[in-house]
């Protein structure tokens, strides 16, 4: 994994306590420190990983014959497992549901002041100086207004949860969730077109597949309400930016906010930096600084449900992964 994150995803009590549990061969190395000398695979049963992880191929398995199980305390392992790697009857446990919980913490911190029209009200100020008069009736508020997500991904599944205590309909397009499974989850399911219809926040959480790149259109972002709200902290891969951007030039009651982009930093030249409905942040919604000792921390406890031989709670099936960011 990238040497520099080590102590912050596996703090140093995480450390101690999976040397309580495993005897470990060797200190943390990077990729590229394994590339060099991969005789230090040849009888490891667990790799402890994060971002910056291996690739799982038919050269390094090759080194790993012995090789169980990876604890991968990040997201995506879409650029960690192989073909090879389902072949060799691996086990891949990753921390996804972890970093989901501060990216859905992010959605509803902007769903919840994007419905009070935060972001157009710092924008009036700044332009006008002039306060509004109170009341403010145009604001929609967090009360009996729509919420609609986009794919019930584990980030999605943990923002519905944390809007529960609100006064608010969730409704969300997934079409691999079925009508009784929506249910069980207090949403309603529609179509991608209701959604951005009927919605006075969107928020994107789907994974960036071949089915999902460019999925959100300039047609789905001019056909929101009025004064409605767009959230990315999926991929900005999913959203044709170029259509996006020329219709909130012309919506200006419209606020983008994103935390993802593609290419990832727009190029210095990009609208996304200059119009003023779009609020841009560094890809800051996944887990960051004390965060993600989370990761590890949900690791470990894998680590010991394994070694318990009980059910595993956060292993990636190979049909799971098919659908996966």
């Amino acid at each position: 994994m990238d040497k520099n994150i080590v102590n912050q995803v596996y703090p140093d009590d995480v450390q101690n306590e999976i040397r309580t549990l495993v005897e470990i061969t060797a200190l943390p190395l990077s990729k590229q420190e394994v590339e060099e000398d991969k005789t230090i695979l040849n009888d490891i049963d667990f790799i402890f990983s994060s971002w910056g992880g291996p690739t799982l191929d038919e050269d390094f398995l090759k080194h790993a014959p012995k090789l169980k199980a990876l604890f991968y305390a990040a997201g995506s392992v879409k650029k960690i497992v192989t073909e090879d790697s389902w072949k060799a009857g691996i086990k891949i446990m990753n921390a996804n549901v972890a970093n989901a919980i501060p990216v859905a913490e992010y959605a509803l911190s902007q769903i919840l002041f994007s419905l009070k029209d935060g972001w157009q009200m710092t924008r009036k100020l700044r332009e006008t100086k002039v306060y509004p008069e109170i009341p403010y009736i145009n604001v929609v508020g967090a009360y009996k207004s729509t919420v609609g997500l986009i794919s019930l991904s584990a980030v999605g599944r943990k923002t519905i949860e944390l809007l529960q205590p609100f006064d608010l309909e969730v409704i969300a397009y997934d079409p691999f969730v079925s009508e009784e499974e929506a249910k069980e989850l207090n949403v309603k399911l529609c179509s991608l077109e209701e959604v951005f219809q009927k919605s006075d926040v969107v928020s994107l959480h789907s994974p960036l597949l071949k089915e999902t790149t460019g999925m959100i259109t300039g047609e789905l972002i001019v056909s929101m309400k009025d004064y409605a709200t767009f959230i990315n902290t999926a991929r900005g891969a999913i959203v044709k930016e170029d259509e996006m951007v020329e219709i909130l030039k012309r919506r200006t009651d419209l606020t983008a906010i994103l935390d993802v982009t593609c290419p990832e930093p727009p190029p210095k030249t990009s609208m996304l930096y200059t119009l003023p409905n779009v609020v841009l942040t560094p890809h800051i919604a996944g887990s960051m600084g004390g965060e993600m000792g989370r990761m590890g921390a949900y690791m470990l406890e894998e680590l010991k449900r394994y070694l318990d031989n009980k059910p595993l709670d956060w292993e990636i099936t190979e049909e799971a992964f098919k659908h996966m960011a």
